[in-house]
């Protein structure tokens, strides 16, 4: 497929000569693969991946780890605008490099750094081979961007891409799974084998996408999220079981005491507030029906009623 792939175009984008020259950009460096850099060779499936983006002509795209601009070169042809955050100055400088004297040399902006502690412009679409350490991170910062992107074309290692589309029940079904589909509609697009890279990595690729849900639901992104971390501590363990530790109990104390100062009530110095806090939960897990279900079998819905009632009776999670 690959050899074939030489010698005619792909969706009139991949010539003989690109080709080529992604070979040659590929072998250039020693990859750091202790920063995931595993570059996408194979330029069926980097068009594929554009291609799934639906990008229009008045678009901003960001990409997160161009690399040596295998996916950037295309979405360059699709797209007003490409900004790519890129760690490795080699890559940066390879980029620039490919693209110099071209037309798309205006519409390629490059910013230098680490995305997770860069400042984001506005976007449209965000494309990414991501690097696997800040696969959740990522998902996470594109999501509470205050314009999320129309839509996010990603690529992550398949266990973590299948943990996103996992349902309760799931053997995959995990904290990453409900707190993501709470915010965003996921669906899996692809699945890319590790020789489509150089050098190939250890484990099978998978690519998704993501489209934040518009209007976003009227929940507090913290409390949910702080809700989800106790649940999910061991998934097959009944909810209850995760409030009885100390370190939980201890955090939701404090949160309770700030929410009666918010609210002006007053409280007797000798009441015993971890009692009450223990009280407060113990009745909230009681009447949901709740407190011997275990996360992992839980949907959405389930956790919204646990959340709502906990509100209910003071008990807070950020």
């Amino acid at each position: 497929m690959a050899k074939a792939a030489t010698k005619k175009k792909y969706s009139g984008v991949t010539t003989n000569k690109q080709v080529a020259a992604e070979k040659h950009l590929s072998s250039v460096f020693k990859f750091n693969t202790d920063l995931g850099q595993h570059i996408l060779k194979n330029p069926l499936v980097a068009q594929g991946i554009v291609d799934k983006a639906n990008i229009k002509p008045s678009d901003i795209v960001l990409e997160v780890g161009p690399g040596t601009g295998n996916l950037t070169v295309r979405i360059l042809e699709q797209a007003r605008k490409v900004v790519a955050v890129e760690m490795d100055p080699r890559m940066a400088a390879e980029l620039t490099k490919r693209v110099h004297g071209t037309p798309a040399e205006k519409k390629l902006e490059i910013m230098l750094g680490d995305f997770m502690k860069t400042d984001l412009p506005y976007f449209d679409v965000c494309i990414s081979n991501t690097p696997y350490q800040i696969s959740s991170p990522l998902v996470f910062k594109l999501i509470n961007q205050p314009q999320p992107p129309r839509v996010s074309i990603l690529m992550f290692q398949r266990e973590f891409a299948l943990r996103l589309l996992a349902r309760p029940g799931d053997s995959l079904y995990c904290r990453l799974s409900a707190n993501v589909q709470m915010w965003a509609n996921v669906t899996h697009i692809m699945k890319v084998g590790k020789n489509n890279f150089r050098p190939p990595p250890k484990v099978e690729s998978s690519v998704v996408r993501i489209e934040v849900k518009n209007p976003r639901p009227k929940v507090d992104y913290n409390e949910w999220d702080g809700l989800l971390r106790i649940v999910f501590v061991r998934k097959n363990r009944t909810i209850s079981a995760g409030f009885k530790s100390t370190t939980v109990l201890e955090i939701l104390e404090k949160n309770y005491k700030a929410y009666l100062a918010m609210n002006n009530e007053m409280v007797d110095d000798q009441t015993n507030m971890t009692e009450v806090v223990k009280g407060k939960i113990a009745t909230v897990l009681e009447e949901t029906g709740m407190s011997s279900m275990r996360a992992g079998k839980c949907d959405q819905n389930d956790f919204l009623k646990l959340l709502y009632a906990f509100h209910q009776v003071g008990i807070h999670f950020s």
